[in-house]
């Protein structure tokens, strides 16, 4: 009898040490993946600078070069107009997030075929996701406004397409939404008296329902250029621009007495009481476009670099500070920069080759000044630049910027010197970005000073190679402290990360183990009578 009891009691414990190993093995690791998750939605639920890229370009880069910059830019949210399989095939395995398009010639098909739909999820999403992180599809671009014959197909597609995301088990992780244009919202200011035209309202209403329904947002183009430059004498420029104002420069909101500091802001609240006058209360708003143009022609007299590089610069800067709108402190709305590339292109006029942050050769159009608000174009600040070598230059005219750079110009040419780190490779070209650079940084990267009479060009791309440091790179006495701040954060990221996770293991560890002592408690007293 005591025998078959101790049987019992070693198979008892045999068999639940062997099912409680498994149970915790599984649940150990679906509790690594709950943290992943949450991890990925906080992430996702972060407000974000983003950019539009067109491909309008000369000379636009290849996808994997595209991709490059992007990292090298610490960019990490994109919009696309199109889906191009060569650049989804590029994003595979990075942290860039990606907005793709549905163009609007392609509505009237999607729109009238849930076969066709399900066939462009497959071949434009499913094929690539989740190697390829793609957050969203914007069906269409101000379709109202731009193809109006087009609305009546709106809705239809956007609903094909989400019901194939839905057959594809995708519409969580997937938004889809459609951008508009700033002009279906009449009487914009004030805010509180904003409205959406109301001869578009058998569209608007239902598709702000659908999004509702889907937790999918509302998207916006927004750009205070253009209201600025159709109201001035109204709207000061300093109020565009996100500039400090005076408070009697500030637009008041009569009905809310809400304080308005910037015209995106009074935008962007004029779509959220727009929403509410339809009884909509739960969509956000995304803004899918916005920017300001660095050049334009002799009636854009305000589209220029100091003008562009200070929204954006204060765009970026809001938008990091997360301080919402003044409807809606608590919600800060991503936006995405219109654009990556000037569109040369693109014309007339001629502000519309001139939307970019960056020439189609990655130069710089003018520099940003966004140090110290987190890791968005770190490499794009007016502390990280260099001057080198136009991409197409002779090589006698290169030779004479040579010599007066390390001549009359005073720059520091000793590392260019046979048997010194920068020395090789032993070509005119090398050697003068070196002293072009070296002047640059000397002149205190003064306006001018990277010119050389067209032979030069200024790069966020550190140029130094292998031993050969450049100037601007031995200059950046912030560079360490950077680094050792980036270390810091990680390892604080880290930290919390393994104690979120090692919380998730000790719970789950209690709870098993109450599971097994309840198994195996039963036994032990069977044995012990």
């Amino acid at each position: 009898m005591a025998n078959s009891k101790l049987n019992l009691l070693i198979q008892t414990l045999s068999l639940s040490i062997f099912f409680f190993s498994e149970f915790a093995i599984s649940s150990l690791a679906e509790s690594s993946q709950v943290f992943t998750q949450i991890k990925q939605q906080n992430e996702d639920n972060e407000p974000f600078v983003g950019v539009n890229i067109g491909t309008d370009v000369s000379n636009l880069l290849s996808p994997l070069d595209l991709v490059a910059f992007l990292q090298l830019q610490k960019i990490t949210h994109i919009r696309v107009y199109d889906a191009d399989p060569n650049i989804l095939r590029a994003l595979a395995r990075t942290k860039i997030r990606v907005i793709i398009s549905v163009p609007n010639n392609q509505l009237l098909a999607i729109g009238s075929s849930n076969a066709t739909a399900a066939s462009w999820i497959g071949r434009n999403v499913a094929a690539y996701y989740p190697e390829t992180l793609i957050t969203g599809i914007s069906v269409g671009d101000e379709v109202l406004t731009t193809v109006p014959s087009s609305a009546p197909i709106l809705l239809p597609a956007i609903q094909s397409l989400y019901g194939a995301l839905v057959a594809a088990n995708l519409h969580n992780q997937i938004k889809i939404s459609t951008p508009h244009a700033a002009s279906i919202i009449l009487d914009p200011f004030p805010p509180s008296q904003a409205f959406f035209n109301q001869s578009l309202s058998s569209v608007i209403l239902p598709l702000l329902q659908f999004l509702s329904r889907t937790g999918s947002p509302l998207m916006m183009n927004l750009y205070p250029y253009y209201v600025f430059m159709q109201n001035k004498g109204v709207v000061p420029l300093e109020n565009a621009l996100f500039k400090p104002l005076t408070p009697s420069k500030e637009m008041v909101d009569p009905n809310t007495l809400l304080h308005y500091t910037n015209v995106l802001d009074a935008m962007i609240d004029a779509a959220y009481f727009s929403m509410k006058n339809l009884n909509i209360t739960d969509v956000m708003v995304l803004v899918t476009e916005t920017g300001w143009p660095s050049k334009g022609d002799s009636k854009e007299p305000y589209a220029t670099k100091d003008n562009a590089d200070t929204y954006n610069s204060n765009l970026i800067k809001h938008i990091f500070d997360r301080s919402g709108t003044p409807l809606h402190p608590e919600t800060t709305s991503s936006v995405y920069i219109y654009e990556l590339f000037n569109e040369d292109l693109r014309w007339p006029p001629v502000s519309e080759a001139n939307w970019g942050l960056f020439y189609g050769n990655t130069t710089p159009a003018y520099l940003l000044h966004v140090s110290g608000i987190g890791s968005f174009l770190a490499n794009d600040t007016t502390n990280q630049t260099y001057c080198i070598v136009m991409d197409v230059v002779d090589s006698k005219t290169l030779q004479a910027a040579l010599d007066w750079a390390c001549g009359p110009g005073k720059a520091n040419c000793s590392e260019i010197q046979p048997g010194e780190n920068c020395y090789s490779p032993n070509n005119v070209k090398n050697h003068a970005s070196y002293a072009f650079d070296s002047y640059y940084q000397k002149e205190g990267k003064a306006a001018g000073s990277c010119d050389f009479k067209g032979a030069a060009m200024i790069t966020t791309t550190d140029p130094s190679h292998g031993s050969c440091i450049f100037p601007g790179s031995k200059n950046s006495g912030n560079k360490t402290k950077q680094v050792v701040n980036s270390t810091q954060l990680r390892s604080a990221g880290e930290r919390l990360s393994f104690n979120t996770f090692s919380s998730i293991r000790i719970i789950a560890a209690n709870h098993l183990l109450h599971i097994f002592l309840a198994a195996v408690f039963p036994t032990l007293l069977l044995f012990l009578l």
